[in-house]
């Protein structure tokens, strides 16, 4: 044990720091559970792609989008010219007029009813010719709503149909050609969701028993930000080629930019069944061949400064080796720390700059 401290404290070198703001903070006890690293990567499940489909027969005019544009939900992506739409609109601004008559000379005859001047077969007779009327203009009132057509606002006849997109994502693909001929049930374009991207970790038979639904997932994407993802699905077969059980993790940021089929490392979680001192990661610093975390000694102060002299008062810190655990994306389980001891927990990179630069005998 006493070669261990003598070894701790050989490798501890005491300086002092100015100019720039040290956060201090105390070690904590938390809990950990078991990660491993796998190979994983970036899929889309098939029914989180959306076919937006013409709707109506005719021939594409125009495109508002282009493949790999990202689009809103309600934004346009074409124009399709549409006979059908032509005599759909037509007979109905016709219906309406003629119904409008009908009210009319149903009044007129109700009228000379009231008055006894006609019977009740000739009221029936206008009523039920109204209702008929009514009947059909309803009908296409529901065709035109269908096409997303808002009827009373139908005052002309129009033969230019405009698709919308449906929900958010990005343009995968045009389907067909401007100017093509298509149909009600042809797909124009096809639309990668948001919030639709999975992450595909291949996993170690021997965990299998540890996968749970809502583990955590971090992607290690290079040169990129972590990505934090979460258990969706477990996959009932194993996957043939790595003999490994398969788990999809969905991804919570639309916002980050993703492809398909990309290749990624994914630190898989279990869940925190073991506590342990612990410190952030960003307090880490890879010094002289060792893991430590800087810590403050105050009671060094008289001796440092009798080799050193700065203007204002400073505090001291020591590089103190430690042995990692675990870790999970924040925080790392660490020994050689006691609870509650106050250490660096950022700008660690500066500490070790000034610790270096007195181990070489430049205090300044």
């Amino acid at each position: 044990m006493s070669s261990i401290k003598f070894f701790i404290l050989s490798l501890m070198t005491i300086v002092t720091l100015k100019a720039l703001e040290i956060p201090i903070e105390k070690v904590e006890i938390r809990s950990f559970g078991k990660s491993i690293s796998v190979n994983a990567k970036i899929v889309q499940l098939s029914n989180t792609q959306q076919l937006v489909t013409s709707l109506v027969d005719g021939q594409v005019e125009k495109y508002f989008v282009q493949a790999g544009q990202s689009v809103k939900n309600g934004q346009k992506i074409a124009v399709i010219n549409s006979i059908g739409l032509s005599q759909m609109s037509a007979e109905y601004i016709s219906l309406k007029r003629q119904y409008e008559d009908l009210i009319k000379n149903y009044e007129a005859v109700k009228n000379l009813y009231d008055k006894g001047m006609t019977s009740m077969q000739n009221l029936n007779l206008q009523n039920i010719q109204k209702n008929e009327m009514f009947a059909k203009i309803e009908t296409l009132n529901s065709q035109l709503n269908t096409l997303g057509i808002n009827a009373d606002n139908l005052k002309k006849v129009t033969s230019r149909y405009t698709l919308f997109s449906h929900s958010d994502g990005r343009i995968a693909s045009i389907l067909q050609p401007l100017h093509s001929v298509v149909d009600k049930e042809t797909p124009l374009v096809s639309i990668v969701k948001n919030r639709a991207f999975y992450v595909k970790s291949f996993i170690p038979l021997q965990y299998a028993s540890s996968i749970k639904i809502g583990q955590k997932v971090i992607i290690d994407r290079k040169n990129s930000k972590s990505i934090l993802s979460h258990i969706t699905q477990i996959l009932p077969e194993v996957d043939e080629t790595t003999q490994r059980l398969v788990v999809l993790s969905s991804i919570e940021n639309s916002d980050i930019n993703l492809f398909i089929n990309e290749y990624v490392s994914s630190l898989v979680y279990f869940d925190a069944n073991k506590k342990y001192l612990s410190v952030k990661k960003s307090a880490l610093s890879f010094y002289k061949n060792e893991w430590v975390v800087f810590i403050p000694v105050k009671e060094h102060k008289e001796e440092a400064e009798k080799h050193y002299e700065y203007e204002d008062e400073e505090t001291m810190f020591e590089a103190k080796v430690v042995e990692i655990i675990t870790e999970d994306d924040a925080y790392v389980a660490v020994k050689g720390l006691d609870d509650k001891e106050e250490y660096v927990s950022n700008n660690s990179y500066y500490v070790k700059s000034m610790l270096l630069k007195s181990s070489l005998g430049d205090g300044d």
